[in-house]
């Protein structure tokens, strides 16, 4: 493990759980046998607390450790220790297409959170104080777009191989809850190019047993897919599992910029859309991780009787 650098920010508040300072450290390095090259990870928790959950966030396409701040510095600041590891897709690791492990990326990334999982006390001593303050039964998984079908794949939902047939069951039992935003839908519905080159986005979403949050935008258009934004939805409409539905009004793929402050990518740039995804979200994952808590349900009446709602929230 290499010596990582802390940092401590503040964010603002939310009237359910009162925000802390936040205490980061990265890189953890986790040794990783057979990827080529270690994993390095972020890890973010409140300064203070106890029995603090855990949420493995799995990033997009490129981006990487230092990504999704709008969403990791909320979550730590209300209590969750969130934990960051950078795909080997990331555009910080510049992995040439032709490298022989590009064709399993997707698998990768889906061990890297498991790996995450399994090195949980070693990450937890790298931020000083945290030691003695986690909780390790109580675990979340969330991800966006690549990140959100990483995720998904811990919380049951499998790929399916040429012939149909669903292929290894890579859930994880320590993972009680998970956040999916834009997840890719079914892979009946992709474009000829994505057919062709991403063989991998056929997920099935059967055996997703897993509580869960879907979060899709209406205006989110994917070239990958020949279907609309709807197709984002999939992970609601076809897992039997107890997931909710989120649907942000004029949303895009980056949901109004969750995947970074002033990130470039966002093209739909909306703080009021990501303070609503920062709400509920945490809100549900609180609920989800601790029965009990009624801030979930608070959450989805106060966005009820909005009278001018951001978006729209399917429950079970």
């Amino acid at each position: 493990m290499t010596d990582p650098t802390t940092t401590a920010t503040t964010t603002t508040t939310t009237p359910t759980h009162a925000p802390a300072p936040v205490l980061s450290a990265q890189p953890v390095v986790l040794p990783a046998p057979g990827r080529g090259t270690d994993l390095r990870v972020r890890v973010s928790a409140p300064a203070t607390g106890a029995e603090l959950p855990v949420i493995v966030l799995s990033h997009g396409h490129g981006s990487s450790l230092h990504g999704y701040g709008p969403l990791a510095d909320h979550w730590s600041a209300h209590g969750f220790v969130v934990l960051q590891p950078t795909h080997l897709d990331s555009r910080t690791l510049a992995l040439p297409a032709d490298d022989p492990r590009t064709p399993r990326i997707w698998r990768f990334r889906v061990e890297d959170l498991v790996r995450v999982l399994d090195g949980l006390d070693v990450l937890e001593a790298a931020v000083p104080g945290l030691a003695g303050r986690v909780d390790h039964d109580r675990i979340a998984v969330a991800g966006h777009s690549w990140g959100a079908q990483s995720a998904g794949m811990l919380l049951g939902a499998r790929v399916l191989d040429a012939d149909g047939a669903p292929g290894d069951d890579l859930s994880d039992p320590r993972v009680g809850a998970g956040v999916l935003f834009a997840a890719a839908g079914l892979g009946d519905d992709l474009s000829p190019f994505a057919r062709e080159h991403l063989p991998f986005m056929r997920p099935s979403f059967a055996t997703m047993t897993t509580p869960a949050l879907i979060v899709a935008g209406d205006r989110d258009h994917s070239a990958l897919s020949t279907r609309g934004p709807d197709w984002f939805t999939d992970a609601h409409t076809h897992s039997p599992g107890t997931t909710s539905l989120l649907t942000l009004s004029g949303a895009e793929h980056s949901l109004g910029g969750i995947s970074g402050y002033e990130a470039a990518e966002t093209t739909d740039e909306s703080p009021a859309r990501v303070a609503l995804v920062q709400r509920l979200s945490t809100a549900f994952l609180h609920s989800a991780l601790r029965p009990g808590d009624t801030g979930w349900k608070a959450a989805a009446t106060a966005l009820e009787a909005d009278p001018e709602p951001l978006g729209t929230l399917r429950t079970p």
